[in-house]
């Protein structure tokens, strides 16, 4: 509501120049977001899920191919790597941050892994995939430990993709470098969502690959377009991938308010802490670490009656989710991978025990007691 005329403003240029797609408002949106991220280019795309699985392919990564991510996610991030005909593989999150765990992600390669000295790659002995890339899911608005996950990607020379998907504006102190970097800065190419729930969100499908690799950055821009290297000239096969000008002018106007909405965000999760202080011994609170700015996409509590506390909380409507009720290795569409209860088991135990309460930058105080009441 409070964007409502700028957004109509939006729409009105669109519909007197046409410009439906591509055009100025994707580049100059494209350009922004870049600046914003700390990165030399950005690639506007169709979804959250284009963007990882186009990343991916301008990678080369394909059938044959291992990547390694967390069964704690949304199932976009493993869809990007199976639609490319790679093979997801799963290594347990820390307890703490719900973040891939840098300590299983070396055990798993140490452990399950084989040199092969005729290619120089690692092969997952199960699978026989040749592991090529590691995907870390920044979840809930909080950087996974970059450091620790590039320094083990780089012994194994492995392509880290970040999943930066709930993560627009998280900070990351990188120890290496003596610095902040932003979310989408740091591995070899970044994939966001712009869905309408996220911190940046367009108001449809939208999403956007970040990347300091140029020629990465012009692969994306083909595949994106059916092949095109200019209109009607096919380089490679593609898909219908495209960021849509109106979804792209409606970004450029909400990201100028982004970095104040994630401060409220901060604010909110500050005070929900303060409040839940109190309750530490049945309600655990998210986890911080110093080397992190977390924007906050969602406040998730753990509880061990979490059924009986969402149905009272839903009897005072107030809503509340559960991100995400089923690990993805225990899922139906992956039983195939021969995972099963027990394979993940922090993940399993999260899963069981955490609950999302409110979170969006006008949750006033107020709300906050009447919810931890």
């Amino acid at each position: 509501e409070e964007l409502k005329a700028e957004l109509l403003d939006v729409l009105g240029a669109a519909l007197k120049t046409a410009g439906f797609i591509g055009g100025p408002m994707v580049a100059g949106f494209e350009r922004e977001f870049a600046e914003f991220c700390g990165v030399a280019h950005c690639v506007g795309v169709g979804s959250g899920t284009d963007a990882l699985r186009f990343a991916f392919m301008a990678a080369g990564i394909g059938p044959g191919d291992g990547i390694i991510t967390v069964p704690h996610t949304f199932i976009a991030t493993t869809e990007a790597i199976s639609q490319v005909g790679a093979s997801p593989l799963f290594v347990d999150i820390d307890e703490a941050t719900y973040n891939m765990d840098p300590a299983q992600l070396r055990k798993y390669l140490e452990e399950q892994c084989d040199f092969d000295t005729a290619t120089g790659k690692l092969v997952d002995r199960k699978t026989g995939c040749r592991v090529a890339a590691v995907v870390p899911v920044h979840l809930y608005g909080q950087m996974a430990d970059m450091d620790a996950i590039l320094e083990i990607a780089e012994k194994y020379q492995l392509i880290v993709m970040e999943d930066a998907c709930q993560a627009h504006g998280a900070e990351y102190f990188s120890r290496k470098e003596n610095r902040w970097r932003k979310a989408g800065s740091m591995g070899k190419a970044a994939a966001f969502s712009f869905y309408p729930g996220k911190n940046l969100g367009a108001c449809g499908e939208a999403g956007a690959v970040t990347t300091d690799d140029a020629a990465m950055a012009q692969k994306i821009r083909m595949i994106r377009d059916h092949g095109q290297a200019t209109k009607y000239y096919h380089d490679v096969e593609g898909y219908n991938g495209r960021l849509d000008a109106i979804q792209a002018g409606f970004l450029s106007i909400k990201l100028r308010r982004l970095a104040g909405w994630n401060e409220k965000r901060q604010q909110a999760a500050d005070i929900y802490r303060r409040l839940l202080e109190p309750m530490k011994e049945v309600v655990g609170l998210p986890t911080e670490p110093s080397w992190s700015k977390a924007v906050y996409h969602l406040f998730v509590v753990r509880v061990q009656a979490r059924e009986a506390l969402q149905k009272t909380l839903g009897e005072a409507n107030i809503g509340t989710g559960i991100h995400y009720p089923i690990p993805l290795h225990l899922q139906k569409a992956y039983s195939g991978l021969g995972y099963q209860s027990g394979s993940f088991p922090v993940t399993e135990k999260v899963a069981r025990e955490i609950l999302s309460l409110p979170m969006f930058p006008g949750l006033s105080a107020a709300q906050q007691v009447q919810v931890v009441a």
